[in-house]
């Protein structure tokens, strides 16, 4: 077993636009990336209930040219109103790091 944060060299959060959060997970290795697109430690139910968003609010794809696996879904609060914690959405990415990868 590892985990996302073991298999890939880049995992971020950040906003696309202010009413939409995008992660990015890009892969240090093709094995790497096969291996996470096999064992897909990453659905849309699984972020789903992780991010409190509904299932087909989220857009979930595998990108196989450039290694990566992309997810946006709805901000739950959008950018820069007063209970904004995380005005670029930076810090989103955290739960990610551990999901494990068989």
């Amino acid at each position: 077993m590892a985990t996302l944060f073991e298999l890939c060299s880049l995992i971020r959060s950040k906003n696309a636009g202010p009413f939409v959060l995008t992660f990015d997970l890009m892969f240090s290795s093709r094995e790497n990336y096969e291996r996470a697109k096999r064992a897909q430690p990453l659905t849309k139910a699984g972020l789903a209930t992780m991010y409190g968003q509904r299932e087909e609010d989220i857009t979930l794809v595998y990108h196989d040219h450039a290694l990566a696996i992309k997810a946006s879904m709805p901000r739950p609060i959008f950018q820069g109103e007063l209970p904004d914690s995380d005005c670029y959405g930076g810090q989103q990415y955290v739960p990610l790091l551990h999901l494990q990868v068989d």
